[in-house]
């Protein structure tokens, strides 16, 4: 269990809420209750989840997640208390990918994954003509990834052009999901923000876009802001049971990263910079308007939604993967916490810069100066990063190109990587600062990499700015956090992110140097 606050009414009652959570790789349904400004959460279900692979495509197994949503939903009623009910049910899930349906709700082509090559070819050919990719950014405000729904989607009705008579419906697996609870199709728009298919100036679709990718526009609803009501569970799946009778589907962020984003707990000016740290480091803050022009279309900043309709420019920074895979190369690596405290407390008792690994030319040291920046560390964009056979070795190359000497053992290694990507989170803030004609006085961070005391570290001395690291289910309690606004249970998200703030476990790390 644990314990996050929300502001509350005058009203004492515990309310009980659901947190469907679906990621990529596990899948998690949260009982939340919410009494006396406290939010305790509960794990009622986890379940793995992977893609399988069929011929030469990739695809989603569906039915084997709704069966474990199910499952969880009757755990979660079973670990209320007596006499208690459920008020609500929220679902995020994983960006970009989709269901086709007919009018009567049944699915008329298999739903494959992102990570399906089938969009290369459309990846490709939107690359290789600029003024395309140039309409395409300034229309909708995300670059062009392998990923993004509107490539797989074009890829369909390419190969499938009787698809078009077939679907009636586009839904996104969030929206999916909320129907197969509540009944009604609706798109939610933090989950459309990811498709490459909205408007980046409107809360609608991008007719422009729709037309270049030759999707039929029919497909899709506006989409409704987070927090919209979708009435209540289906009758078939209360099964009589009194604490489901008048519980309600509610459409939170879609997304589960923008779920997370609404559990910061941020200051109300806009001067924090969110940082989600792990395999990746997603780097980015919210906003009253996009990050657009050639110099955000360069850095690939993606400009999603948060569920009110305002912006969240993201980019993304190689993040542990680095550490992850230079951990392979080692015979001794930690297996246990006991293993990895040490690996830690070795690498922070090492100095920060070349004397960690050995003679090497003098850096160019930062302090906290946000004006400058060390030349001693790995260059975290290069794509001998992406996914090398030793990433020890693709280290080591790097840093011999460079003239400068590899490190002596692990915690060399952890020392050097921790650093790097420190910077490259403080070269993130530092973009988005020029592009959004703003400063950040903090850097909220979360996820695996906040645990990590020297990547807190490095990130504060490297961007010139507290780090505060935070201990929070970020995803389930932005969820949970959109529901009960919806009920009325609490105020307003501001409100919400203040009592939660008084209440998480956090640690600072001020930047050395500073003053």
């Amino acid at each position: 269990m644990s314990s996050a606050s929300s502001a509350s009414s005058a009203s004492s009652a515990s309310v009980y809420t659901a947190a469907i959570d679906l990621g990529a790789t596990s899948g998690r349904v949260i009982l939340g209750k919410w009494s006396r400004n406290q939010l305790t959460l509960t794990e009622a279900h986890r379940f793995p989840n992977e893609f399988r692979s069929l011929g030469e495509h990739d695809y989603w197994e569906l039915g084997t997640l709704w069966h474990e949503v199910q499952v969880g939903l009757r755990k979660a009623v079973a670990a209320l208390p007596r006499g208690a009910t459920l008020a609500s049910i929220g679902v995020d899930t994983w960006g970009c990918d989709f269901v086709l349906l007919n009018d009567a709700g049944r699915l008329v082509f298999p739903v494959h994954a992102y990570r399906d090559q089938r969009s290369q070819r459309g990846l490709q050919r939107l690359a290789n003509t600029r003024a395309a990719l140039e309409r395409i950014y300034a229309a909708t405000g995300i670059p062009n990834v392998f990923y993004n729904s509107s490539l797989h989607l074009e890829e369909t009705v390419t190969t499938c052009p009787a698809i078009e008579d077939l679907a009636s419906r586009c839904l996104f697996l969030p929206d999916y999901f909320n129907f197969l609870l509540s009944g009604r199709m609706e798109n939610e728009l933090t989950i459309a923000s990811t498709t490459q298919l909205l408007d980046v100036h409107s809360t609608d679709w991008s007719r422009a876009t729709l037309n270049y990718f030759r999707i039929p526009p029919q497909w899709f609803s506006q989409p409704i802001f987070s927090g919209t009501k979708l009435g209540r569970l289906r009758a078939s799946l209360r099964n009589g049971a009194p604490a489901l009778a008048l519980t309600q589907v509610i459409a939170v962020p879609g997304h589960d990263t923008a779920a997370a984003y609404d559990a910061m707990p941020a200051a109300a000016d806009g001067t924090d910079l969110y940082i989600s740290s792990g395999t990746w480091s997603l780097v980015g803050f919210e906003s009253d308007t996009p990050v657009l022009g050639p110099n955000a279309l360069a850095a690939r900043i993606s400009n999603e939604r948060i569920g009110d309709g305002r912006y969240r420019p993201l980019t993304n920074v190689v993040g542990l993967w680095l550490l992850e895979g230079t951990l392979k190369d080692f015979a001794s690596h930690p297996t246990n916490d006991r293993e990895w405290a040490a690996l830690v407390s070795a690498a922070e008792k090492l100095p920060s810069g070349p004397a960690s690994r050995g003679p090497a030319r003098l850096p160019r040291r930062s302090s906290a100066k946000a004006d400058e920046r060390r030349d001693d560390l790995l260059e975290v964009t290069d794509p001998a990063f992406a996914k090398p056979p030793s990433m020890r070795a693709a280290i080591d190359a790097q840093l011999k190109k460079r003239k400068i000497a590899p490190p002596k053992n692990l915690a060399g290694y952890t020392r050097l990587i921790c650093d790097s990507i420190g910077q490259g989170h403080a070269d993130a803030m530092r973009n988005f600062e020029k592009m959004a004609g703003r400063k950040f006085n903090r850097i909220l961070i979360v996820g695996g990499g906040s645990k990590n005391r020297i990547l807190c570290q490095a990130t504060a001395d490297a961007a010139g700015v507290p780090v505060v690291s935070f201990a929070l289910e970020g995803t389930a309690v932005g969820n949970i956090a959109s529901q009960l606004i919806a009920l009325r249970a609490v105020k307003d998200l501001p409100t919400f992110r203040r009592h939660l703030a008084a209440n998480l476990k956090q640690r600072v790390y001020v930047p050395h140097g500073a003053t």
